[in-house]
């Protein structure tokens, strides 16, 4: 069990981990995954008394990220931080040409990660993922899968926990058709989100 008794527990990344989550209420958790692995780990374990942040942006990069640290992770002073950035740092490529080259990226979130080992806390990394749906995501994975690796690279440099959302997107996509996970190839629906909080649970070892 990576989460210990009265732990503080902080998820951070884009709109994924956002949630459509309430800005008024500092503690609202959103409505996806953050909001099920959190439900279910504390009907699990009530008695661990952990208490579960959400900070995610929608939109955000990388750079985003970087940027807010201090107020939205350190001052918060988490034990656990799970990240899941990458998606943003492909998409803005796409629909602005405003691409973000992976040297830029893997910089930004190696200074992310040596900041949140210098807080003593414990890092768990989400990978970015894709689905092929509609057609022209298949086209952003030239630039998508050297991002995936260097949060693979990162992943094994800062000893983090690694959840390989993608490829566990991609074996779900052999059971059932990539919209009945995401419609638009990146957003989960309820069910991609469900997933994703299970395979959160069980890479903590909840589950």
């Amino acid at each position: 069990m990576l989460i210990g008794d009265n732990a503080a527990v902080l998820f951070q990344g884009d709109s994924i981990t956002d949630g459509d989550r309430r800005r008024d209420d500092l503690d609202d958790l959103g409505n996806g995954y953050v909001s099920m692995a959190a439900a279910w780990f504390s009907a699990l374990y009530p008695e661990k008394r952990v208490r579960f942040l959400n900070r995610g942006i929608s939109g955000n990069r990388a750079a985003d990220l970087r940027a807010r640290w201090r107020t939205d992770c350190l001052d918060l002073k988490p034990t656990i931080v799970s990240i899941l950035i990458g998606v943003n740092d492909t998409w803005r490529r796409y629909d602005s040409n405003d691409p973000t080259s992976v040297e830029a990226f893997e910089d930004n979130y190696r200074a992310i990660l040596r900041q949140t080992i210098s807080l003593g806390a414990t890092i768990v990394m989400g990978q970015p993922f894709l689905l092929p749906i509609p057609p022209d995501r298949i086209h952003w994975r030239e630039d998508l899968e050297p991002k995936i690796d260097a949060t693979r690279k990162l992943a094994e440099e800062f000893k983090a926990i690694y959840i390989p959302y993608d490829e566990i997107f991609a074996k779900a996509g052999g059971r059932r058709e990539p919209e009945f996970w995401a419609g638009d190839g990146v957003h989960p629906t309820s069910v991609g989100h469900a997933l994703m909080a299970q395979s959160w649970l069980r890479a903590c070892g909840a589950l």
